[in-house]
């Protein structure tokens, strides 16, 4: 079975949160109420709570000798939409990750780079280089060297 999914996230500014996501990333609004937002990234479902301050303070973990922010989410995309976007990025005045290939010659080799949106959320752009290894597991040992 294949599905979109959908996505709630409490959010400091609504205003914030949707100028963020419609001029950086180009998300197209869905629909929207006082205390709401809804958003298309990429097809999936996104909805902005607006909650005023908050904290997710968890700790960050190791991948390959990376370090990664545990509390993300991210979007899975093709090579040459990868390409596009980050070099779109690039060009604006946010703070970007350098692109890391992540589990090299293994399976779920992807090559990643990170950014965060107004509410301090990290949002992880992937690319795999076998798209077909999206859900195949390996050996535990080799996930951290």
């Amino acid at each position: 079975m294949s599905a979109n999914f959908h996505l709630s996230l409490p959010c400091k500014d609504l205003k914030t949160t949707e100028e963020f996501y419609s001029k950086i990333l180009e998300t197209p609004m869905g629909r929207t109420a006082n205390n709401w937002i809804d958003l298309n990234l990429f097809g999936n479902q996104i909805t902005f709570t607006k909650s005023g301050d908050f904290n997710f303070s968890f700790k960050n973990y190791r991948l390959g000798g990376q370090i990664l922010p545990s509390f993300h989410f991210g979007i899975i995309v093709n090579i040459d939409d990868f390409g596009m976007l980050y070099a779109r990025i690039l060009k604006l005045d946010i703070e970007v990750s350098i692109t890391t290939t992540f589990m090299k010659n293994s399976i779920g080799e992807h090559v990643s780079f990170f950014i965060k949106d107004p509410n301090d959320y990290m949002i992880e752009f992937k690319c795999f280089k076998d798209g077909s290894d999206v859900f195949k597991s390996q050996n535990k040992s080799t996930l951290n060297s």
